[in-house]
């Protein structure tokens, strides 16, 4: 019983402890420094050697311009402890009071403290850090390197060039330590990303081009052909990229799954002629029956995409020559199930497109591979509107493969299917836990048909507008374009002014644009401009307008303007990071 009481003592003053540092720290936070300053001094007494509250201490008392106090108890604290850091706190302290020669002569103990123990860099550089002296900051590691040069600060020494906005030295410095250390080059990597997407210095893609240009230049090594490769790719400049991988490939043929990952990226962008060019030569380079299966089918599918009815017959043919060439394998899965999705989506033989799949069921695949080829067999199935098959097969993916990506995927499609067969509250819900999906493809989609279905549920509770819309993208499911153009033109008769008309243009808009109508796509996205400017779907009809614009018609004043304004009138928009990338391009910087 003595120990359970001792205990409950315990748990209380640990309560009551750990509720005096949250009220201190509201205290801090609010600004109110004399109330802050009693408590982190009452937690101080308590725990003397917790640096974080005398840290805190000191900070109340220059806050309060209690100088005095704080020089006094920092003094008090380097006498106790030794610590090099406190000289970088008194000489801060002498510096808030405009007292700059004291100051520097402090900053200069701290110094001479790194050449006595270089292990002292670490606090003492962190000291110069965190009160944001960054010259000095950079000279402790200096002097750490002088007296230790086999302690490896590079990483460090780059941040603090970036933050002194010596960018030049930041990417050397970065560079150099990549090279010497390979193990640290994505770290860097991950830096240049955030200086390439951010609002920083417009020149640093240059310099960082140049830099690397020139250690290709100077020394042979196929790590800067690498690192160019990958540079090249954060520009999607995947034709430049490609010279970089081909000029691997011949010093070092061993592997071309690096080339067949650019090839698979620069698709990914749309990109098509550099994928192309890509997968051709992985072609012309390998008797590697995997790779060759993997080139073929994005080959066959980038042609599927492109096509035009005349087209059709020898993609067939195609599809089948490459198939008894290689055989019926599971080495040949994808190749299958492009054929089997080629003959039920273009050629409109579902029935024989299943037999495809079935007789590619039947082979000895992985439960990864067998999800796949279900997957097909439901989409067929959904094709053909038979929507409790199509379910059944979703269902069996989410259950064999739970929380991988193809589950996701199985679980927006059994969604999809509940809204074309207009089971509108089951597939809310189901979007509706979508929307948190890691995959942000899948949130996204799910977001959009979440609003498409609870929006127009509360404009029209009948639900009679929504079902025709749902009629229209089962049709453009299905690949009838023109059936489905039918069906929204009727709807915006039907429902003139009413909620479903902006999502009716937008459709509209997506099919006259992947038909390649773009005069007749633009005048869908410009009726929601005009008409629906505080809608929801304003800000897609802006970017899809300005993509068009700039990628088809070549005309970038067009494009520009068009992007500026999603920047000024659309920041939450998922469109904005985007948009804002294409005006600085358009524009011929990196800064608004």
């Amino acid at each position: 019983m003595r120990f359970f009481f001792l205990f409950i003592t315990l748990l209380v003053s640990l309560f009551g402890f750990a509720q005096n540092e949250q009220l201190a720290q509201y205290y801090y936070e609010k600004g109110d420094f004399e109330k802050a300053k009693i408590g982190f001094e009452e937690l101080l007494q308590n725990t003397p050697q917790n640096t974080q509250y005398f840290l805190r201490t000191i900070d109340c008392y220059q806050q309060l311009q209690q100088f005095d106090v704080a020089e006094k108890a920092i003094q008090q604290r380097l006498d106790k402890y030794k610590q090099g850091t406190l000289l970088v706190e008194l000489g801060y302290n002498f510096q808030l009071q405009k007292k700059e020669a004291k100051a520097t002569s402090y900053y200069d103990q701290a110094l001479e403290r790194i050449k006595k123990n270089p292990m002292e860099v670490y606090g003492i550089s962190t000291s110069f850090e965190r009160k944001v002296l960054l010259e000095y900051a950079l000279k402790a590691y200096q002097t750490a390197i002088a007296i230790e040069p086999n302690d490896n600060f590079n990483f460090q020494i780059g941040l603090l060039y970036g933050q002194l906005g010596n960018t030049e030295m930041m990417i050397a410095t970065f560079l150099d330590d990549a090279y010497k250390n390979p193990q640290n080059a994505i770290r860097i990597q991950n830096q240049f990303v955030r200086y390439l997407a951010d609002d920083g210095d417009a020149n640093f893609n240059e310099m960082l081009r140049k830099a690397l240009i020139l250690r290709t230049q100077k020394n042979q090594d196929i790590f800067w052909n690498r690192y160019l490769s990958w540079f090249y790719v954060q520009q999607k400049e995947f034709e430049k990229a490609f010279v970089q991988e081909k000029a691997i490939y011949k010093r070092n043929p061993e592997s071309l799954n690096s080339i067949v990952n650019l090839a698979q990226l620069a698709i990914e962008e749309d990109n098509q002629e550099a994928a192309q060019e890509i997968l051709v030569f992985v072609l012309q380079n390998t008797k590697d029956l995997e790779l060759l299966i993997q080139a073929n089918s994005y080959l066959m599918e980038m042609r599927i995409e492109k096509a035009t009815e005349k087209d059709l017959p020898i993609i067939n043919t195609d599809l089948s020559n490459l198939l008894r060439e290689y055989e019926i394998s599971p080495f040949t899965l994808s190749l299958q199930l492009i054929q089997a999705h080629f003959v039920a989506f273009n050629l409109k033989k579902p029935e024989e497109a299943k037999a495809i799949v079935k007789k590619a069921l039947e082979l000895r695949l992985n439960e990864y591979d067998a999800a796949k080829a279900k997957m097909e067999l439901a989409d067929i199935f959904l094709y053909e509107e038979k929507f409790n098959q199509a379910l059944l097969y979703y269902s069996q993916i989410e259950l064999d493969l739970k929380n991988d990506v193809l589950a996701h995927e199985a679980t927006l499609k059994a969604a999809k299917t509940s809204y074309f067969k207009t089971d509108f509250d089951w597939a809310l819900k189901q979007f509706k836990e979508l929307k948190a999906a890691n995959t942000q493809l899948i949130a996204n989609d799910a977001l959009e048909y979440f609003l498409l279905i609870n929006d127009n549920t509360a404009a029209d509770s009948t639900q009679t507008a929504l079902k025709q819309f749902a009629k229209g993208d089962c049709l453009l499911y299905q690949n009838r374009n023109q059936e489905a153009i039918a069906q929204f033109q009727s709807i915006l008769k039907s429902f003139k002014g009413q909620e479903i008309e902006a999502v009716t243009l937008l459709r509209l808009g997506q099919v006259y644009e992947k038909l390649g109508d773009f005069t007749l796509a633009l005048s869908q996205y410009q009726s929601i401009i005009d008409h629906h400017a505080e809608g929801i779907y304003s800000d897609e009809a802006l970017f899809f307008s300005a993509e068009i614009y700039n990628k088809e018609l070549k005309e970038p004043e067009k494009a520009k303007s068009l992007y500026e304004k999603i920047i000024f009138n659309h920041q939450d928009s998922i469109y904005f990071v985007e948009a804002r990338k294409k005006f600085r391009q358009l524009r011929g910087d990196t800064n608004l």
